[in-house]
């Protein structure tokens, strides 16, 4: 197996790592505080490519692959994991999903607005009462000619009130049914869509997450991804793509807590020399270390299985599964490091801290993982 990187993959990365050091790091803890999405950043990523990065060129996208794009979100959350979560979720779900899913027509519509970065995507798929028990959704659309009513409510939507534009899967037939769910994509100004509560969270506070209310929401049927009743089908396989996401922004925080705890440990002096050299520091960074090189390597391969058109339902739920736990792991061990520092905001691992238990819980948890996993193995 090949471990270096492609020309490709480095030339994104430092492409991703100069952008975010100059647009994204001068503003990390004033957005952070002031809970502010900054939309217009999105228009600046879509002009270096960011926006679209695994779509064909032919409608704007940048026609790179899975270790593009795991290479472009590690460097924007190694400086701020807000942004690495709404540009994945713009890209591998509300994007992708009318990608892999949309007819001609539709493709030619949405996706240069949303390659381009004019547009940010969303894409609903979470309930109030139903998270991991998607199957279970409440949220209808019942049909009325040619047109669909769509009754309901999602929650815990990324990009859900700057978003123009959203996939969404809604309940079409009887409850308990997989095959009675529809995707939807549903423009922002559609009569009876409109953006709910905005959360308040206590990471990734730059990432705006809100709901999406449908009352009697009049949809065509040309807005249909794909066929009635393939929705639900159509989300669990744009959600293996998504995990892949998250664990890539598990790596990024957990590269970017490694680094600063690492730097920190040289520089910080106790009992006359740096506490690097103290057994009980250097043991903690070196599992760090080991452990984001785990991580990494369980990406690539869920990277590479991807790109080649391979099932990759139970790599890409190891890789997030152990990406996004052992980066709560490293955000911990990094505070721990820099003792009461890691606790001030001046200092970066507090907010990598904060941020990162989404990861173990956004586009299925940790136990939906495992779910995942055992049913693959024990097949």
């Amino acid at each position: 197996m090949d471990f270096t990187q492609g020309e490709n993959v480095q030339m994104v990365a430092e492409a991703a790592r100069n952008f975010a050091r100059k647009e994204i790091l001068p503003f990390v803890m004033e957005w952070d505080e002031q809970q502010w999405f900054p939309f217009e950043l999105f228009q600046k990523m879509g002009d270096i490519g960011l926006m679209g990065m695994i779509i064909p060129e032919e409608y704007g996208g940048s026609g790179l692959g899975y270790e593009e794009y795991v290479a472009a979100i590690v460097e924007l959350t190694k400086v701020d994991p807000s942004v690495g979560l709404s540009m994945a979720a713009h890209n591998s779900l509300c994007t992708n999903h009318i990608y892999t899913f949309g007819n001609e027509e539709q493709r030619k519509k949405y996706l240069p607005k949303l390659t381009s970065g004019e547009w940010a995507g969303a894409w609903g798929l979470t309930e109030p009462n139903t998270g991991s028990d998607a199957g279970n959704m409440r949220t209808t659309a019942v049909k009325d000619g040619e047109y669909w009513i769509i009754n309901g409510a999602k929650n815990f939507i990324t990009n859900g009130k700057s978003g123009q534009v959203a996939t969404v899967i809604v309940r079409t037939g009887e409850v308990g049914d997989s095959h009675a769910m529809t995707a939807f994509v549903i423009e922002k100004g559609t009569p009876g869509f409109a953006s709910g509560k905005k959360e308040n969270k206590m990471g990734m506070r730059a990432s705006e997450t809100a709901e999406l209310i449908f009352n009697d929401c009049r949809v065509h049927e040309s807005q249909i991804l794909g066929k009635v009743g393939d929705g639900f089908v159509q989300s669990l396989k744009i959600l293996d793509g998504g995990r892949i996401s998250i664990a890539a922004l598990s790596l990024g925080i957990a590269i970017g807590a490694y680094e600063a705890a690492l730097a920190y440990s040289k520089e910080r002096h106790q009992f006359n020399q740096p506490i690097s050299n103290f057994q009980a520091i250097s043991f903690k960074l070196a599992d760090m270390a080991t452990e984001i090189e785990a991580a990494r390597l369980l990406i690539d391969r869920a990277s590479f299985l991807k790109n080649n058109g391979k099932p990759v339902n139970r790599e890409s739920a190891m890789a997030k599964l152990y990406a996004s736990e052992i980066a709560v792991h490293v955000a911990n061990e990094a505070v721990q490091i820099f003792g009461g520092y890691g606790l001030i905001k001046d200092f970066p691992v507090e907010k990598y801290y904060r941020d990162v238990k989404l990861c173990t819980i956004g586009e299925g948890t940790s136990e939906i993982q495992k779910l995942v996993i055992a049913r693959s193995i024990l097949k």
